[in-house]
């Protein structure tokens, strides 16, 4: 049986590069050319720019949306924004460019499907141009755009461009990364970005805006083994419904028609689809991404972060996890943390085991043992969870093979994690060692 569903025509995508880039006025510059700016709030720009002694409106204002940025002229957090082309809708992060701000990108990437770098054309590839090659290599993103920006400053050569997409390219290889395509624009002037150049006729690629409307977004949840985390379990006891147990969530990735087969994890009881409601409405089929409710033909107890998969789908639950990890919060993560760790829907107590390696993105080098992870590290980390969770690979799915550490006193996030090898693979998988002994104070598994 085929499926066949209405296609969203929707792709996120991620800006990043180094201070001064142009990132902010790459965004704004895709929303002001392409139309997609209301009028208040170009005044709004126009009357800022103003204040700030600009003739001309300072586009980047249209993303940097705090105050604190727009006083420093830099972009300190995610900006998210929303606009749409008649032939696709988008949605953008543009994330900060300091060093201290990699979490930050972390945000922004993990969800894109395309990531734009920008590079200052008069400083061509740069440390933190690496580092955000390296972070888009590391999540998975399947489409890198090199935008060698300010073109205008150096007189729009074909030679500067060449010999920066060279580096880049030959760079972007060494990770892995599967496509890269390499346009030299002008932010400023909006050269390349949604109109061709008139100053470049050298070039005959796309315009950024062209690029970002064909891309193909290949990936397709469908097509992936189904995922179906319990969220809720749906018990109504009416009159009407004496029997119903419905069991709700997001199809992570995949499909589920209705006669499957299916066993849920980690208890590993197996049995047979019934039904599936969506909306209200009984259906045969239902496709990742869809909200829906399962009905099972036998009675099992399940409950919430439980998840739901195809009878006979390599699911491994344990409770030891390796992973590559972003350090998020400004307290360091060490070996014997107590951490609380949230996998889809499920959130279980865990035991930082030890921290192999960190990982220094500038050149890719492997930095074993180092103690802990410092605010923006990344590095691999061993854990030990209390219960067992059916925990996929990364590089199989991002969104099952993905997790977060969490502080058990305040619910503070700590930490973004990925599942198995992820980005040890291009660069070298991280030396072993043995794994700590745990306190006997309830957390040791």
């Amino acid at each position: 049986m085929t499926v066949t569903h209405e296609a969203t025509s929707l792709l996120r995508f991620a800006t990043a590069g180094s201070v001064d880039d142009g990132k902010s006025t790459l965004v704004g510059r895709l929303l002001h050319d392409s139309k997609s700016v209301l009028a208040d709030q170009l005044e709004a720009v126009e009357l800022a720019s103003q204040a700030r002694g600009q003739e001309a409106p300072d586009l980047a204002l249209l993303t940097d949306g705090l105050r604190a940025e727009r006083e420093q002229g830099i972009t300190i957090d995610v900006a998210y924004r929303y606009f749409a082309t008649p032939r696709r809708r988008f949605i953008l992060a543009d994330t900060p460019g300091h060093v201290q701000y990699t979490r930050n990108m972390v945000t922004g990437a993990s969800t894109a499907e395309l990531a734009v770098v920008l590079v200052d054309a008069r400083n061509g590839v740069v440390e933190q141009t690496r580092r955000h090659a390296a972070v888009a290599a590391l999540l998975r993103v399947p489409h890198v755009v090199l935008a060698v920006n300010k073109m205008d400053l150096v007189g729009y050569q074909e030679s500067v461009f060449a010999a920066i997409a060279r580096e880049f390219t030959d760079y972007a290889t060494s990770l892995g990364v599967p496509e890269v395509t390499i346009i030299p624009i002008s932010a400023l002037e909006g050269d390349n970005v949604v109109t061709p150049s008139a100053h470049m006729d050298w070039y005959s690629g796309p315009t950024v805006l062209e690029h970002l409307e064909t891309v193909a977004v290949t990936h397709d949840p469908t097509g992936d083994p189904a995922r179906f985390p319990v969220q809720y379990v749906i018990r109504p006891r009416t009159a009407e419904h004496p029997d119903y147990r419905g069991y709700a969530g997001q199809l992570a990735s995949g499909v589920l028609r209705v006669g499957d087969r299916v066993t849920v994890h980690p208890s590993g009881r197996g049995s047979t689809v019934e039904a599936i409601d969506v909306l209200g409405q009984a259906v045969d089929v239902a496709w990742a991404p869809q909200s829906v409710t399962v009905l099972l033909a036998d009675d099992l107890d399940i409950s919430r972060g439980d998840l739901i998969a195809p009878a006979g789908a390599d699911v491994r639950p344990s409770q030891d996890l390796t992973a590559t990890v972003c350090h998020l919060h400004d307290r360091p993560l060490k070996p014997g943390d107590r951490v609380l760790l949230k996998h889809t829907t499920r959130t279980v107590k865990a035991i930082v085991k030890e921290i192999p390696s960190r990982l220094t993105l500038a050149d890719l080098s492997q930095h074993p043992a180092p103690g802990e992870l410092a605010a923006n590290d990344i590095g691999r980390v061993v854990l030990r969870t209390a219960e067992a969770l059916p925990v996929d690979s990364y590089a199989d799915s991002r969104r099952t093979g993905s997790f977060l550490l969490i502080d058990p006193a305040d619910g503070s996030t700590l930490t973004a994690g990925m599942a198995g090898a992820a980005f040890a693979d291009a660069v070298g998988a991280a030396p072993g060692a043995a794994a700590g002994e745990g306190a006997d104070d309830g957390w040791d598994f």
